[in-house]
């Protein structure tokens, strides 16, 4: 029984176990730069619209489908993002947030046309979104006559993706910067903490420790299996240290990206709908057998478009992201990426 458990658990953390001997390696072979806080950041805010996109695919993929349009959509929105507040004369209506939003409420459209012909013509996904991937994309470089930059984009919109969240409570310096008698730093920055960083950090690290030992116990109760006590242990203690450990390198620079921020929320989200939502044990039961589930009184049309409206309004969100890290530059070709994500 403990063997089977073991094997069980290792297979379900091997990919992290994997992803963490690929960092360390890196570490050492670039000699510490890629735990540096500025790589950090740079990484987060430069993949964030990767991890955005993936969470709407990951219920599209467990639906049954899937969405070759993502990457088209994404850089459409892009490009539509970049013309309304930059070329297009639209006075108020080119507001960053006003913009923002009619972006996400145009990729939920998207979403939901596709989604109409998947779900009650029954035409295959592949087939829909191989269209909408190929209309998207000459949409976009008819927009940007071929892949023309625009910009520069308002600040407010980049701060989107590439903000840092304000310290609300204030700095906390641990070294002060050593400084002669002209007022000139001398020996090195000083190390200063993004303190409000540090308590989000310590809320989230707090809030998992918390949800693990309640769902621990909750199976426990209700007769379930269990991972082993040890492991359980050794997991939360070394997930919680990964954590503090990323905290403390965001501190130690200008704190916690925007984008990160709203990638917790959205994975948040996410988990809750997939584990705790009568909506999402839907979608994992449409997945495993679509006819079952509609006899079992689930409404697969109505469950497929709203996957589908769920993936435009990300891949919009992707966009956008796309967009500020571009600074207005938005290439049809960003959709590639997808395709070669797709093709494994």
């Amino acid at each position: 029984m403990a063997v089977s458990a073991l094997t069980t658990n290792l297979r379900e953390y091997g990919l992290i176990l994997a992803l963490i001997a690929i960092m360390v390696f890196f570490q050492f072979t670039t000699n510490g730069t890629l735990f540096k806080p500025v790589n950090l950041s740079n990484l987060v805010q430069q993949n964030s619209f990767i991890i955005v996109m993936a969470l709407g695919m990951l219920l599209v993929i467990v639906s049954g489908h899937i969405d070759l349009s993502v990457g088209s959509v994404a850089g459409f929105i892009g490009a539509l993002a970049a013309m309304m507040m930059v070329i297009w004369p639209l006075g108020p209506f080119s507001n960053p947030l006003l913009v923002s939003i009619i972006c996400l409420i145009v990729g939920g459209a998207i979403g939901a046309a596709q989604g109409y012909w998947i779900a009650y013509h029954r035409i295959p996904s592949f087939i829909v979104t191989l269209a909408g991937m190929l209309i998207f994309r000459g949409i976009c470089q008819a927009l940007l006559g071929g892949g023309s930059s625009v910009g520069p984009l308002p600040d407010g919109f980049k701060a989107l993706s590439s903000g840092f969240i304000p310290d609300v409570i204030g700095p906390l310096t641990l070294i002060p910067p050593t400084v002669n008698a002209a007022g000139k730093t001398i020996m090195g920055s000083g190390l200063t903490l993004h303190m409000t960083t540090i308590v989000l950090g310590l809320i989230a690290v707090l809030a998992y420790a918390y949800f693990g030992v309640r769902t621990r116990r909750k199976r426990e109760r209700h007769g379930y299996e269990a991972e082993p006590f040890a492991l359980f242990v050794v997991k939360t203690l070394v997930g919680s240290a990964l954590a503090l450990f990323l905290v403390y390198q965001f501190a130690s620079y200008r704190g916690l990206p925007v984008v990160l921020l709203v990638m917790g929320v959205l994975i948040s989200l996410f988990v809750f709908v997939t584990k705790r939502m009568t909506i999402g044990r839907r979608i994992y039961a449409m997945g495993g057998n679509s006819k079952a589930a509609q006899l079992s009184g689930i409404n697969t049309e109505r469950l497929t478009l709203m996957v589908f409206i769920n993936m435009g309004v990300l891949s919009a969100l992707g966009g956008l992201i796309i967009a500020v890290l571009s600074n207005g530059l938005i290439l049809a070709g960003v959709s590639d990426i997808w395709q070669y994500i797709i093709k494994g």
